[in-house]
């Protein structure tokens, strides 16, 4: 059973969201706040699997609820906003998805699969044992009649040029006699994901992520540089963010 929470300072807000929750068999309502006062204190005497929380409130914000909670007690959330638009900090606190005020039930529950995707994954993650695979460490990139070794650590994110890859490290480029879908096979899923047919990018990098209209995202890296996320590619790069956070 996966334990929700709902907090909003809007009474009709709150008893929508837990009339759609009602449909759900396995998810189970355990408290409702009004503010982020109750809810930060609620949160922290019973913790939930799961969050529905409003953004914008008087005296604490969603956000700033979700941030003071320890990480490791730090619930995945749905965050509730009349506003289509809001920076990367909301993954960082395991932020799931977002649904905009008044709540579509179809992207209700494209959230609620999401969110159990995640608590899914975590389990697995939590009892694995298996000895971990072994993932690419460097590239070897051909310069003239030199071979250069480069770093995936040094890697920010690699681009698709034809039929070969461009790995971007720094203010240089390396090109990479590979395709980009070989590449991704190669390198370490935690640590590389895929974002677009064209773009890898590495995770530790990414500063800001930004849904478009379309259902796809923009992400900007911590250099500035802009990286499309295309609609397919979006679900494996938040489990991925979470998974990393």
């Amino acid at each position: 059973m996966i334990r929700v929470c709902v907090v909003d300072d809007e009474p009709l807000a709150r008893r929508g969201v837990i009339s759609l929750l009602a449909a759900f068999a396995d998810l189970e309502v355990i408290g409702e706040y009004e503010d982020g006062v109750a809810a930060l204190a609620g949160l922290q005497a019973q913790p939930p699997d799961l969050v529905f929380m409003d953004v914008q409130m008087p005296g604490i914000n969603g956000l700033d609820v979700l941030a003071a909670l320890p990480p490791e007690r730090r619930p995945l959330s749905i965050l509730l906003t009349a506003h289509d638009s809001f920076a990367v900090k909301a993954f960082a606190l395991n932020a799931v998805d977002y649904l905009l005020k008044p709540i579509d039930s179809l992207r209700f529950n494209e959230a609620i699969e999401r969110a159990r995707q995640l608590l899914h994954l975590r389990a697995i993650a939590g009892t694995a044992t298996d000895t971990p695979a072994k993932y690419l460490q460097k590239f070897s990139v051909r310069i003239g009649h030199r071979t250069v070794f480069i770093k995936a650590d040094s890697v920010t994110w690699i681009g698709a040029d034809g039929d070969y890859a461009v790995l971007h490290v720094g203010e240089r480029t390396y090109i990479v006699r590979e395709s980009l879908h070989q590449l991704a096979t190669q390198l370490d899923p935690a640590r590389f994901v895929r974002v677009h047919r064209s773009s890898i990018v590495r995770l530790d990098q990414v500063a800001e992520l930004q849904p478009l209209t379309n259902r796809d995202a923009l992400l900007r890296l911590h250099d500035g540089t802009p990286v499309r996320v295309s609609r397919s590619y979006i679900d494996s790069l938040l489990s991925a963010l979470h998974a990393a956070g």
